[in-house]
């Protein structure tokens, strides 16, 4: 098998990362207006040995949203640091893109604000990340089509994603590729801007799972690349659930890359069918004000 053969036969994408400032309202978001359901919900004393949560250290927590299982669908995971009110967005995420007629129903009947253009109706999460929605439904398959990120420079970032990630480039239209590990899975588009790329706080992270065998052998590829290492192979724990083993990358732009070890993530990420529970009774018991304050005075 080829080296990109190979990859497409055991790597697959499954989230995407959004720091999150204001979880009632992002949580009405996504489920009434994307009508995702809660797949699981975690709650952590304290920040993330390899910083899922961005550079924080203190309560905080993540909470996976899609439209099925994580181990077939490309979900999202909310990131929530308590105290936090909110981030600077940059000009890094594009747009997650979506195909469904009853996210279009649902913004409509909820005075979501949303633009349409050629048939496509764009609307902004809380926070301002913004998700493309095609008024088509994709019988059979995840609704969740493809993740946008702007890139300064199309050709380094292809040789970054495709000759050292092994993605394969399925079109390339030389301001803009869209990339993918295999047919029926979630792509990654790259669009050039003019501009410098700026991540800014509220910056997110992409990630794939692999077998946990190819986890130091992608570690070694990047660094041999030249490329950077945000998080050396590292084991991340998840009280009550299955321990992960991670890398953290860092493309040519900055955008970081988390490669985790597949036969574990498999066990971490069953759903939770208390998830939706969990989650509203989070928000509705965050005192996050009086724990700052708490936690000052100490």
């Amino acid at each position: 098998l080829s080296k990109m053969a190979a990859a497409a036969a055991t790597r697959r994408p499954l989230h995407f990362v959004f720091k999150v400032a204001d979880r009632t309202k992002t949580a009405f978001f996504y489920r009434e207006v994307l009508g995702m359901k809660a797949l699981r919900h975690e709650e952590f004393e304290e920040g993330c040995k390899a910083s899922c949560n961005g550079p924080y250290d203190g309560k905080w927590s993540k909470t996976m949203m899609g439209y099925g299982a994580e181990d077939n669908h490309f979900v999202v995971e909310l990131t929530y640091n308590y105290g936090i009110k909110s981030y600077k967005k940059g000009n890094d995420f594009e747009c997650m893109t979506i195909s469904s007629t009853s996210v279009v129903k649902k913004a409509k009947e909820l005075n979501w604000p949303s633009t349409e253009s050629d048939g496509a109706f764009t609307m902004e999460a809380p926070g301002g990340y913004a998700f493309c929605v095609h008024n088509k439904d994709t019988p059979g398959s995840d609704p969740v089509q493809s993740v946008s990120l702007s890139v300064s420079n199309l050709s380094k970032s292809l040789d970054y994603w495709n000759k050292i990630l092994q993605m394969k480039v399925y079109s390339n239209q030389g301001t803009r590729a869209t990339l993918g590990y295999s047919d029926g899975t979630a792509k990654l588009n790259l669009v050039e801007v003019p501009s410098p790329i700026d991540h800014a706080e509220a910056f997110g992270r992409i990630a794939f799972s692999c077998p946990r065998k190819e986890l130091p052998e992608i570690e070694r590829s990047v660094k041999e690349g030249g490329h950077k290492i945000l998080t050396p192979l590292v084991s991340l724990d998840t009280p009550g659930k299955a321990t992960v083993e991670v890398v953290i990358l860092a493309d040519p732009d900055g955008y970081e890359i988390c490669f985790v070890g597949n036969e574990a993530f498999r066990k971490l990420s069953q759903t939770d069918p208390n998830a939706d529970r969990l989650l509203s009774e989070a928000i509705a018991a965050d005192k996050s004000d009086e724990w700052f304050a708490k936690k000052k005075h100490k």
